[in-house]
């Protein structure tokens, strides 16, 4: 449908550490074509993309007619991360506040599907991923420094999302929080407010079921 139609999807998968993000994705992915529906999950910034606009090197990953594009943590890094961490100035953080709700203003009107998924998860629930990712060999090496780091800034992180959601929620582009303490249930959320919001071709409400509250 989003190729026949020349429809655009773009949804950001937001949340601490260890939320769930990357295993949301790849379930939300997995049956779709990887030619046209593509996930981007992108480093720290190049000394070129630091001096750019900071949406730049974003923008640049947006999805062209029939694309169906994930960000695994998206320009919100500098209104979590970045202030928490220091990777910011307050002037900086307080101008991206600002600037983001204009921003995603122009990505509604372009007629672009956009969802932001925010992933909540508990304390206990992240020390226990933490805990299984830094013994997993398969997973180890999600555990990162600044995993470590954040560990003791809980209260910060949650102060910084909470300011996040408050000046960037709005009616072009609202925040959709899913209690991710459940990964499956997270994931089902999230793949039905996708489904029930896109008016595709044969679309069949039953078999996609009503959302969990």
């Amino acid at each position: 449908w989003l190729q026949a139609a020349g429809k655009r999807v773009l949804a950001l998968f937001e949340g601490r550490d260890a939320a769930g993000k990357g295993g949301t994705i790849f379930v939300l992915r997995q049956y779709m074509n990887p030619r046209t529906a593509r996930n981007v999950a992108l480093p720290k910034p190049t000394p070129v993309e630091s001096g750019q606009w900071y949406f730049q090197r974003y923008v640049s990953h947006f999805p062209t007619s029939g694309e169906f594009v994930t960000f695994d943590r998206s320009w919100y890094n500098r209104a979590g991360v970045e202030p928490v961490m220091g990777f910011c100035t307050p002037e900086q953080h307080e101008q991206f506040l600002d600037e983001a709700p204009h921003f995603e203003r122009m990505i509604h009107n372009e007629g672009i599907h956009f969802f932001k998924f925010w992933l909540d998860i508990g304390q206990e629930t992240q020390l226990d991923r933490f805990h299984d990712r830094r013994h997993s060999p398969l997973k180890n090496w999600k555990f990162s420094p600044i995993d470590i780091a954040g560990l003791t800034k809980w209260d910060d992180y949650t102060r910084a999302r909470d300011q996040m959601v408050e000046r960037t929620h709005t009616k072009p582009a609202p925040w959709i929080i899913v209690r991710a303490n459940d990964k499956r249930r997270a994931r089902l959320a999230a793949i039905r407010r996708i489904l029930l919001s896109l008016p595709y071709d044969g679309r069949d409400t039953d078999a996609i079921g009503k959302e969990d509250d």
